[in-house]
């Protein structure tokens, strides 16, 4: 089924050519212009954040992205690109494209043209989440009768941060196309994604995989969840990072900043002689852990220095420079 091209970096805004922090600087810029909890429009806003998260999980990737500028604009190949790229799914898996049926899904927040070519790769056994209740290799390739249970199947779900921190429900349409006769056949399917859910666990829709044989039960399907990047967050383990931008003279001689949290800003005090990538914890402002509690946030310090300069505001430096003994580059 054809597909319709994506330009990523039309999405973003920037060139080819465009190196890893001028794509994550249009990336945030965009992302904080269209998130749907500051966006006006809404409905508009949050599929445009849903493309620009799309396009950045490309183009951030260097692996992601050396295969999408391999496609380039022979992506219509799109056999060739798959065979050159793909070692195929792990036994008992499929990515949506089975012997039987031809998946494809809808309300994944990923398009068709991702899915097609950087999406669920039927990763097997391995990486199991605690939300899912695993089956071993020989149920999963059991045979029943002379027929044999059908395949799984597996897509990503782009998951926004509010919606792995409280969980959600998620609409589904899945829409298989049978080879043998061309008919096309569309299903809705409410999906939970559980509270606490992270970066790559997946979640397993029991029976919405591939059509089983000869009475057989059909696969289930697994959807890997991928974290929409969030303009001001990044998450590792239990915590979450925020990248706290202070003025030179603020972390030479202190203050008072305010620091964005998923529940609102809080102030945080900055002590005197605070250095670029010091770590300062704030507790209990992190993603949920399976105990129940909340994991920390931390915001990480970047001095950041004005892009230009008045002349009463360089004399001033120009005086600092030649009163103060501090020299960077000696030990």
């Amino acid at each position: 089924m054809p597909v319709e091209f994506k330009d990523y970096y039309k999405t973003l805004g920037v060139s080819k050519n465009a190196g890893r922090d001028e794509i994550r600087k249009a990336f945030r810029k965009l992302a904080r212009r269209y998130h749907p909890d500051v966006a006006k429009d809404k409905a508009n806003a949050e599929q445009k954040f849903k493309e620009i998260n799309e396009a950045y999980e490309v183009l951030s990737d260097p692996e992601k992205r050396r295969k999408y500028d391999t496609l380039g604009s022979d992506w219509q190949n799109a056999d060739r690109f798959q065979q050159q790229y793909s070692h195929g799914p792990e036994p008992g898996f499929d990515t949506g494209r089975g012997r039987d049926f031809e998946f494809h899904f809808g309300g994944t927040g990923f398009s068709e043209f991702f899915e097609r070519f950087f999406g669920g790769t039927g990763t097997g056994f391995d990486g199991f989440s605690p939300f899912e209740e695993p089956e071993s290799f020989s149920q999963f390739s059991r045979k029943t009768g002379t027929g044999h249970r059908g395949n799984n199947i597996e897509a990503d779900v782009l998951v926004t941060l509010q919606e792995a921190i409280n969980g959600s429900v998620r609409v589904l349409t899945l829409r298989h196309t049978d080879p043998a006769t061309g008919r096309t056949g569309t299903e809705s399917v409410h999906v939970r994604i559980p509270a606490g859910v992270r970066d790559g666990q997946k979640v397993r829709v029991p029976g919405k995989g591939g059509r089983g044989a000869g009475g057989a039960p059909a696969g289930d399907l697994f959807l890997k969840v991928k974290i929409a990047k969030h303009p001001d967050f990044t998450i590792h383990g239990d915590d979450i990072f925020h990248e706290l931008e202070l003025a030179p003279w603020e972390a030479v001689l202190g203050c008072t900043a305010s620091v964005p949290t998923l529940n609102g800003s809080v102030s945080l005090k900055i002590p005197p002689h605070t250095k670029s990538g010091s770590r300062l914890r704030i507790r209990g402002k992190g993603m949920p852990t399976r105990t129940g509690q909340r994991g920390d946030l931390y915001a990480v310090v970047t001095i950041q220095t004005p892009d230009k300069t008045s002349e009463e505001e360089r004399r001033l430096w120009e005086e600092l420079a030649t009163k103060s003994g501090f020299n960077p580059r000696k030990a």
